[in-house]
């Protein structure tokens, strides 16, 4: 496979390496922190501007709306979901429902309040995965029931998912590429 011309890799990892060797609990946490951390150095050495590039039109989708996104996302299911928390929906409001991409601005306000938030929310996250059994059960906003383990598993695969776009709009504002 050929390099693209200008083309960078990462070649300083920021990540911590996964340790994969534990129980059940210990891996779906080392697994769910490698991929926020991936999202971290997806957006890494960037300026707001570039961090608010959309990727393509139509799309409004950015470095930063992901951030943005993932915030709402960690608080949605873990504080809203699991632990029932009445708090208004990040970045979002009535007539604004794609405000966490579409008001992502490439301010360094904004880039700030994002990653705040972000990191925030993780953390909440992490202490209410703490707080409670894998297998305990809650409902989602649709009446769903889900199992706390099923939510860190289907996180991991938000997580991904995602990370995937950011590899792209990486690639497009600087030609970087890689883990």
């Amino acid at each position: 496979m050929s390099e693209t011309p200008g083309a960078q890799m990462l070649t300083d990892d920021p990540r911590t390496p996964v340790d994969p060797v534990g129980d059940e609990r210990h891996l779906l946490s080392e697994y769910l922190r490698w991929q926020r951390e991936t999202l971290a150095a997806k957006c890494a050495d960037l300026t707001p501007e570039q961090l608010a590039t959309p990727s393509v039109e139509p799309s409004t989708m950015s470095l930063l709306g992901l951030v943005r996104h993932m915030a709402r996302v960690e608080q949605g299911w873990f504080r809203q979901c699991v632990e029932g928390e009445d708090v208004a929906t990040l970045y979002r409001g009535p007539g604004n429902l794609d405000g966490e991409w579409d008001d992502a601005e490439g301010t360094q306000e904004c880039v700030d309040d994002a990653f705040a938030t972000w990191r925030a929310e993780c953390r909440a996250s992490d202490e209410i995965i703490a707080r409670h059994a894998l297998e305990e059960t809650f409902e989602d906003h649709g009446g769903w029931t889900w199992s706390v383990r099923g939510l860190v598993l289907h996180m991991i695969e938000e997580y991904a998912r995602h990370i995937g776009h950011a590899d792209l709009l990486r690639e497009r504002i600087d030609g970087r590429r890689g883990e």
